[in-house]
């Protein structure tokens, strides 16, 4: 792959040890630099820092994807920093204990949780895109990338905003692809599987994720760098053809 050599990305939504921080390593070592993002700014100075001692590229920056005024702080500081938008990938999601277990059937689900959960999983990436899009057109180019839950394609009896939410998602995207494919821009969508970040191996068991491999036609699980090289790929002219596209990383779990 080509590196990423004069790239500026956005990593909205990064913190140790997820999929957000290892995309971000994985663009710095292809040369980019890049914008690491989160609700917590000790968390996106973390991965900074990890990046820097890998002699990388990177600013960190705290905003708040519900906000929208905050999402285009994030734009506006990185083109006033680094003059340029290359990149945007979406990847931030509330996924905490205190919200999952609410997350129940469309019966029963409190709205306040549905209104939120939209809010951080769809609309907050529809600020971004919003923000960013103008600026890439401007520049001639550049790509979005957002990362979606395979909840949208299993359908299961709970969870009915995240479901909703990352269901959404992929009009966006195609919407997105649509609007700026004529002026070099491209967006694409990667699904993710069962990824094992930090806060999937603290929240499962060994024997929970035995049973899940037992399913999937490979041989192990995905972990955060699976996700990491296939948005490093669409952020490079490699994929300069890919528009408009959902990317399943689950090692076959589903064939989509």
């Amino acid at each position: 792959m080509r590196g990423l050599d004069g790239t500026v990305a956005i990593v909205a939504g990064a913190r140790p040890g997820d999929i957000g921080s290892a995309t971000a390593v994985r663009l710095a070592e292809e040369d980019a630099t890049v914008v690491v993002a989160d609700l917590s700014e000790s968390a996106a100075e973390a991965v900074v820092a990890e990046i820097r001692e890998l002699d990388g590229r990177a600013a960190a920056q705290s905003f708040d994807i519900c906000d929208e005024a905050s999402y285009k702080a994030l734009i506006d500081f990185t083109v006033n920093e680094f003059g340029r938008v290359d990149g945007l990938f979406n990847v931030a999601a509330d996924l905490s204990a205190s919200t999952t277990d609410q997350d129940r059937d469309v019966i029963s689900i409190p709205l306040d949780l549905w209104r939120y959960t939209i809010e951080v999983t769809l609309t907050g990436y529809m600020y971004g895109i919003r923000h960013a899009l103008p600026v890439m057109i401007k520049q001639g180019g550049g790509a979005i990338v957002n990362a979606v839950s395979t909840c949208a394609w299993a359908g299961v009896d709970r969870d009915v905003d995240y479901q909703a939410a990352n269901a959404g998602l992929h009009g966006l995207t195609r919407h997105t692809a649509a609007l700026g494919g004529r002026h070099g821009v491209r967006c694409n969508s990667v699904v993710a599987g069962v990824i094992l970040t930090s806060a999937a191996l603290a929240n499962t068991t060994e024997g929970w994720r035995t049973e899940i491999l037992a399913s999937v036609p490979s041989l192990r699980l995905g972990i955060p760098e699976d996700f990491a090289a296939m948005v490093a790929f669409l952020f490079s002219d490699d994929a300069a053809f890919v528009n408009g596209q959902t990317i399943h990383i689950n090692g076959g779990a589903t064939f989509a």
